[in-house]
């Protein structure tokens, strides 16, 4: 179906391998559909019992979606890029709600696009190589592919500051904060997928328990890092559940002077220096916002917020264009946002963002979860 996605059964199970590691498998639209097309096939072939994700490479799993794609496609002025976000957040929304087992290797590097693909799964394994991350805000976008949803469900403000800072962090905090499920070493991912295939399963419940068994199993990774957000929790709290971006940048500047000076110094120059004063207010209210909200409604939002993003709704500027212009195209890494900086984004800013219809007729994501 695709050069960059392998799809086959062995025994009762069926791989999907991303092989696109020279762009740390990140995915083309082809490649979404041909996940899209063999989950479907899979979902009533009685012969399948579970599916297991993995990419190939050293690198990892998955870096994303292909952006440079979105910036030919936008600079060009074809609007069939929403056609990608629509098979895109369809395919989150069936892994998430899939009846059979769905075990993703996060392995690597596991980002952006990545994370749609794998924290819908019943099973997460990440390894020591395990990178992690919603860097969306960098590039002028906001977490997408359900990220909000996943976000907002996490324990006190911690969805609040991975999605506006998008900071990167390993399998421990993985785990601890619920965005994983199991450590497992890297040496041992070939053996486990080869533990699934030679299985004599009668049923999926099998297939998911000896997943679980096996990784229960595995000796501790050996480089393991140690976690970096537990220790953080209660000042994250404090200050990423103030009102506003305006008001956690005045308490961060005020913490430089406490006792997590050093923490507080970096998020706010980051915040300041490395993100789209826009988007990382978006990110902040879609993840408040996201809530209230099942994951098909918030699907249905963020394909409203990916057409603001680009500018195709003709009202809010194409802040995602110039990020990855700057990011990845010309590679200056100076883009011109739109905002001098964050204090000068006004609410009505952000709330175009957010005042879409995501229950009307022609929201192609209407049907989820219906």
């Amino acid at each position: 179906m695709t050069d960059f996605v392998r799809t086959e059964i062995r025994g009762r199970i069926g791989f999907i391998t991303l092989t696109r590691p020279k762009a740390l498998n990140a995915l083309s639209h082809d490649m979404i559909r041909a996940m899209a097309t063999a989950l479907d096939q899979w979902r009533d072939d009685p012969k399948v019992l579970g599916v297991v994700l993995q990419g190939e490479g050293e690198k990892g799993l998955c870096a994303g979606g292909d952006i440079r794609y979105f910036h030919e496609a936008i600079s060009a002025g074809r609007t069939d890029i929403m056609d990608f976000f629509t098979d895109e957040y369809r395919l989150n929304y069936t892994i998430a709600s899939y009846p059979k087992p769905y075990i993703a290797l996060m392995d690597g590097v596991v980002m952006g696009g990545g994370m749609g693909i794998s924290q819908g799964a019943t099973l997460r394994i990440v390894t020591e190589a395990t990178r992690m991350a919603m860097p969306e805000t960098a590039i002028g976008l906001f977490p997408d592919v359900g990220g909000g949803f996943f976000l907002a469900n996490l324990a006190g403000h911690l969805g609040e500051y991975l999605g506006t800072t998008g900071i990167v962090f390993g399998a421990v905090d993985a785990c601890e904060i619920g965005l994983a499920d199991v450590v497992v070493p890297r040496a041992s991912l070939p053996a486990l997928c080869d533990r699934l295939a030679n299985g004599d399963w009668q049923d999926s419940d099998a297939v998911l328990d000896a997943a679980r068994t096996f990784a229960r199993e595995s000796l501790p990774p050996s480089g393991l890092a140690p976690g970096k957000l537990a220790p953080l929790r209660s000042v994250i709290d404090e200050h990423f559940g103030l009102a506003d971006m305006p008001a956690i940048l005045k308490g961060l500047k005020l913490e430089a002077r406490c006792e997590y000076s050093g923490w507080a110094e970096e998020t706010e120059d980051l915040l300041r220096t490395k993100r789209s004063p826009l988007m990382t207010c978006v990110a902040l209210e879609q993840v408040r916002r996201a809530r209230k909200l099942s994951l098909a409604d918030e699907l249905r939002e963020e394909w409203l917020m990916m057409r603001s993003v680009f500018n195709l709704d003709g009202r809010t500027g194409a802040e995602g264009v110039e990020g990855i212009r700057a990011m990845v195209i010309d590679k200056d890494h100076k883009p011109r946002w739109q905002h001098a900086n964050i204090e000068a984004v006004k609410p009505e800013d952000v709330a175009r963002f957010f005042d879409g219809e995501r229950h009307s007729a022609d929201n192609p994501l209407l049907a989820l979860g219906q």
